[in-house]
């Protein structure tokens, strides 16, 4: 085990979900083992767990009470859980489009302004990031990135919106995120993608999953109403590449 982790901890959460915390804080090692237990559990299923949402630093594990109580699951659950994660493997890659700025990034000067920048330089450095898809929530679709540009690490704005645009691209303390549906946001918004990580009828209904690889390439913002055009209709305008 990492010498920077603790042990994890197994913790009640209600009456039929335990949290398999690893880290009391945003950390990658302990993110990577949140998915390789959540990986173990999907491939080995213990008998009496319904589902599994994995975090960046937990993983909660929803169990039917008449199947399985809750010492029994922990039994089963710390011998996998404190296993070293696996070598990490060739993960999926998008490349998703973002136009950048204007109004589909109000807030890229005001984040220039900030890091003593300029917009280019901003662009520059969020689009060269690899970034992981830690996890999935708030909305449904809502990819949370890992692997910011330290030097774009920046406090969330001190009054939120209270309604941001779908496809909205954004950054918020450690974080880098895409954000698929319209909803309330404190982060910044650098841009907006035509791409929608969800959607409902489309087959997949959700683009992105935890432990996928991204990376940001900008667009015009011509191209951007082309794109946004035919993901509406259906079609997936993210860039799958071989890893």
């Amino acid at each position: 085990m990492a010498a920077t982790l603790p042990p994890p901890r197994l913790l009640p959460s209600g009456d039929s979900a335990v949290t398999v915390e690893f880290s009391r804080t945003i950390d990658y090692d302990a993110n990577q083992r949140v998915l390789a237990l959540d990986k173990a559990l999907a491939a080995n299923p213990i008998d009496g767990i319904t589902e599994t949402v994995p975090t960046y630093r937990s993983l909660l594990v929803h169990y039917d009470p008449g199947r399985i109580g809750f010492d029994t699951l922990g039994e089963k659950l710390l011998p996998i859980a404190i296993q070293p994660p696996p070598p990490v493997t060739k993960a999926r890659r998008w490349r998703v489009p973002v136009a950048y700025g204007g109004e589909h990034g109000i807030d890229l000067e005001d984040v220039a302004k900030a890091l003593n920048t300029t917009p280019d330089d901003i662009v520059a450095r969020h689009a060269g990031g690899d970034y992981k898809v830690a996890m999935i929530g708030f909305t449904p679709g809502w990819s949370y990135l890992s692997g910011l540009d330290k030097s774009l690490h920046m406090s969330r704005r001190q009054n939120p919106r209270l309604l941001t645009p779908a496809g909205t691209i954004s950054i918020g303390g450690v974080q880098a995120g895409i954000q698929c549906l319209a909803a309330p946001s404190g982060w910044h918004l650098l841009g907006r993608t035509p791409v929608r990580t969800y959607q409902l009828h489309r087959n997949p209904t959700f683009l992105t999953e935890p432990g996928d690889r991204v990376t940001f390439f900008p667009i015009d913002h011509k191209t951007f109403e082309e794109l946004d055009r035919a993901a509406e209709a259906g079609e997936i305008v993210a860039e799958q590449v071989l890893a």
